[in-house]
């Protein structure tokens, strides 16, 4: 069983003749390590979702780390901006940082411990930390959330640019991957030759060639992707057979390769129909046919308007931020939503995590809903700061508060620099989620530990 942690005498670290960047940096951790110590009800959460990690045998061997000494790893991890195999090597060299994780007297944990912990916490309790985070800062004074700024921006996940070519590739390879492995388990269960070498060449062929504008070497394009979908259809098929042979064999891992294999199946069948209907039919193929990557299906194609970015691959993410920059509300979307259909769903939960509406909610000309929603919302919110049109903007008021709704663009840009919500590196859409919810978690932190 996992002990949720244990009493360890913190050091107290002589500061004086260290630079001043150290200072600051020793600083920080401490008024974090204050603000978490002040929040007892924020570990209890955490703890309830690691414990199962660690159940204990019969004898009731207890876990090697506490729920605190994890909780606090995964806070350097993100602060840090490293991934788990370089924060391991940091602890590892900091005195400091094991004092901060009160586990003077243990060995670090190794990295893909910490990384099965993250994985262990659900979305729905980094939502639910960060909802005891602002509600104990607004008890304290520290924030004040009457008056809330929204904005939307997107986090991208970790794929390739996707081209119908590109995914028919990596349907191919990770097919024939697979196949190639059960055959050594088990030569009898797949007997077909596969050649990577053609049909990466028809894929680099496509790459090269498809932006010519000389029709023979159209024409030559269109047949290699006709070969190419033909090839991907053969292989597909074969690996279906595969998956349902695999699934009543008595052999563990040939079934094991089945199931690895099943989970991309779906993804593989969904890029060859799509690519036939593409470049075989001439069908214009809406975005939500498509699969955008067979490793992280749940990516969105999301178009913002952007000049130097016009299309991102994604999903949407929702931000609420008070005046000092606390984070008060997100929302992950896993499907887009317009702007627009946003904004009643913003006061209704600041009403169900503060008991009140907010006084002021400023966004952006998108947030802006339709002429009768918005006259009924602003009987709700003492201001609602949205341009209905661009001659609002003249209006001296709705300009000083289009003002302060800019402040929350800052805040994005930190949030991708800083905790690496650029991009998010975990697989699944519930990794996904939970990477969001650590990063703005640990931007709250620094925030109170900021102001305290």
């Amino acid at each position: 069983m996992r002990q949720k942690r244990e009493s360890v005498l913190s050091l107290r670290w002589n500061d004086e003749g260290l630079p001043l960047p150290v200072r600051v940096y020793r600083a920080k951790y401490q008024a974090i390590s204050q603000v978490l110590d002040r929040s007892p009800e924020i570990l209890n959460r955490i703890h309830d979702d690691l414990r199962k990690l660690s159940q204990g045998g019969r004898r009731g061997r207890e876990g090697d780390y506490t729920s605190e000494n994890i909780l606090r790893a995964l806070l350097v991890q993100s602060i840090e901006g490293l991934s788990f195999r370089d924060v391991v090597v940091r602890i590892a060299e900091s005195a400091f940082l094991q004092d901060f994780l009160r586990m003077r007297k243990k060995t670090v944990m190794d990295y893909s411990f910490l990384n099965k912990c993250f994985k262990a916490i659900r979305p729905e309790t980094w939502k639910a930390v960060n909802k005891l985070l602002s509600q104990d800062a607004v008890r304290r004074d520290l924030i004040d959330a009457a008056t809330i700024r929204t904005d939307t921006t997107v986090v991208e996940t970790n794929i390739h640019y996707p081209t119908d070519s590109s995914l028919l590739w990596d349907a191919w390879r990770v097919a024939s991957r697979w196949l190639r492995r059960a055959r050594k388990i088990e030569p009898a269960c797949c007997r077909h030759r596969f050649h990577n070498r053609k049909i990466k060449r028809l894929y680099l062929f496509i790459a090269r060639y498809a932006i010519s504008k000389s029709k023979p070497r159209q024409r030559q394009v269109k047949a290699a992707f006709r070969a190419l979908i033909e090839r991907v259809e053969w292989i597909v098929g074969i690996a279906g057979e595969f998956c349902d042979v695999a699934r009543s064999s008595s052999n563990l891992d040939l079934a094991g390769v089945g199931l690895e294999l099943q989970a991309f199946l779906p993804s593989m069948r969904t890029v060859a129909a799509t690519a036939r209907r593409a470049q075989v039919v001439g069908e214009t193929v809406p975005a939500r046919d498509r699969v955008f990557s067979i490793f992280e299906p749940h990516t969105e194609l999301l178009k913002r308007g952007k000049r130097q970015k016009p299309t991102e691959f994604g999903h949407k993410v929702l931000l609420c931020e008070t005046p000092e920059k606390f984070i008060t509300d997100y929302e992950v979307y896993e499907r887009q939503q317009a702007d627009c259909a946003l904004t009643e769903s913003v006061i209704r939960r600041h009403e169900a995590l503060f008991g009140v509406a907010p006084k002021v909610l400023a966004g952006d000309m998108g947030f802006c809903p339709t002429a009768e929603k918005f006259e009924e919302l602003e009987e709700l919110v003492g201001t609602l700061a949205i341009p209905r049109r661009l001659r609002d903007f003249a209006n001296k008021v709705l300009a000083k508060w289009q003002a302060f709704r800019a402040g929350i663009e800052g805040t994005i840009s930190g949030l991708k620099r800083v905790f690496r919500l650029f991009r998010c590196f975990f697989r699944g859409f519930k990794s996904f989620a939970s990477a969001v919810g650590l990063g703005v978690f640990c931007h709250n932190l620094i925030v109170l530990a900021g102001s305290s």
